[in-house]
């Protein structure tokens, strides 16, 4: 079975993690090996790159010092995880990717989508996704998740880019979609506001032709 790339974008609060995991237990119970990665992070060096990109604390940071240090983490991704993984014939579910930069940076942030495409693509070469999933819903309805998402994951104050204005998050949401318009082939626009079950179904039946195999959700 070849191997494949598939990544999840969207807003704060889409349900990108959660929507991810239950993608790769349905692929792995289908026979497919599966790396399930997330940006930034995936790697020691990446995870440390995290922790300053997201700390509430750093409020200084320039716009071009996020995106380099969001690229950094990529390009350790991609070196140390991504490649390898494909190399040796397992696909990869990453939470975030390529498309992250450019809706944050390139257009909610103002750097231009065009530069932050030309960076990206000097960072990941090949490594472009077969297919993404564009989880998109209302931002309110987003940044309103935020509390129960940051229970089930065992975080107590919001991250630096959920501390960001409505307007910030409705110019990513708005990025994201203007991508999705751009690259139809390659990135499928899910309705987030659905029931998770419902989510995970439209998903897998859209793989099931990639990977030809039968996907099944949970019970």
């Amino acid at each position: 079975m070849k191997p494949r790339f598939i990544t999840f974008e969207g807003i704060e609060g889409s349900g990108k993690t959660v929507v991810s995991k239950e993608v790769c237990r349905s692929l792995e119970s289908a026979g497919v090996r599966v790396t399930h990665v997330r940006e930034p992070g995936g790697t020691a060096v990446s995870e440390a790159i995290r922790g300053l990109l997201l700390d509430p604390e750093r409020t200084e940071m320039d716009p071009r010092a996020e995106l380099f240090l969001y690229l950094a983490s990529r390009a350790q991704l991609v070196s140390e995880v991504i490649r390898p993984a494909i190399a040796a014939g397992r696909s990869v579910v990453c939470d975030r990717y390529l498309d992250a930069s450019v809706a944050y940076q390139g257009w909610a942030r103002g750097l231009g989508e065009e530069f932050v495409r030309e960076l990206n693509a000097a960072v990941v070469g090949s490594a472009v996704p077969d297919r993404t999933f564009l989880l998109d819903l209302a931002v309110a309805e987003g940044l309103g998740r935020g509390p129960e998402r940051r229970e089930a994951e065992g975080t107590a104050a919001r991250d630096r880019l959920e501390r960001e204005d409505l307007g910030f998050h409705e110019r990513v949401r708005e990025g994201y979609l203007r991508l999705a318009k751009r690259e139809m082939k390659r990135i499928v626009v899910i309705d987030a506001s659905r029931p998770l079950d419902e989510v995970v179904r439209t998903i897998l039946g859209n793989l099931e032709g990639l990977f030809d195999v039968r996907l099944n959700s949970r019970p």
